[in-house]
């Protein structure tokens, strides 16, 4: 069998009886997520849910799983390290038979016509910690035939990813800051940490990435704004991700 076969018998969910509280059992979730809190986050989430998740950081990495296995969800972030989080929900969006749901996420809400015009049947605001919305948003965005049967408790919990993963992502930002020399790099660090920032709730360091990606589109000089968000970033470390 290959593997286009093998991703088609896979592609609308076989539900058996959730367990109680975990309604998205049986089903598969790809995230594409190049922040690695980000994707503790919606790993958590799909754990407390029932679902199965499995994990890509770029567009090249989504390409290789779906080569392979057809996900009942996929959940894509637009601000990818290889490229715009939109092509790829256009190319899930176009399969036939189709991935049951396409979510598009970011830290940037601007972002959600973006998603939703590249054919997502939804969109994810980081910082992404609602139990009740993650589960509302992907059961509601199901067919038909793939909808659990019988009643659900609609969970109030937010989760709180571990700070060792924020860490992770402030060490990545450091590394590439120490690089960092073309426009692509700049561009990268700015859409990453705004949104690493955003999901840690993190205002200081959320407006230094935005002042770094507005001033950069305005062709200011960017010295003081990579300087202030080194500052930031290895005070955060030294203070172990707070």
């Amino acid at each position: 069998m290959d593997a286009d076969q093998t991703a088609n018998d896979h592609a609308v969910p076989l539900w058996r009886a959730a367990l109680p509280g975990r309604p998205l059992t049986g089903l598969t979730v790809l995230v594409v997520e190049d922040s690695r809190f980000a994707s503790e986050a919606v790993r958590l989430l799909c754990l407390r849910s029932g679902a199965r998740i499995r994990r890509a950081d770029s567009l090249r990495t989504a390409a290789r799983h779906l080569q392979t296995y057809r996900p009942a969800v996929v959940i894509v972030d637009m601000g990818l390290p290889d490229g715009n989080g939109a092509e790829l929900i256009a190319r899930m969006a176009a399969l036939r038979p189709r991935v049951p749901v396409v979510l598009g996420m970011s830290g940037d809400p601007d972002n959600e016509a973006a998603a939703m015009q590249a054919g997502a049947d939804g969109f994810l605001t980081k910082p992404v910690e609602s139990l009740a919305h993650f589960q509302h948003l992907i059961l509601s965005s199901l067919p038909p035939e793939a909808q659990p049967t019988g009643l659900r408790v609609v969970n109030s919990d937010v989760i709180q990813p571990d700070r060792g993963a924020l860490r992770d992502d402030l060490a990545h930002v450091a590394e590439v800051l120490s690089a960092a020399s073309d426009t692509t790099a700049i561009d990268y660090i700015a859409r990453f940490l705004a949104g690493v920032a955003r999901s840690a709730r993190d205002e200081p360091l959320e407006e230094a990435a935005t002042a770094l990606a507005r001033d950069h589109s305005a062709g200011r000089a960017l010295a003081a704004d990579l300087a202030r968000i080194s500052g930031l970033v290895q005070d955060r470390l030294a203070a172990g991700a707070m």
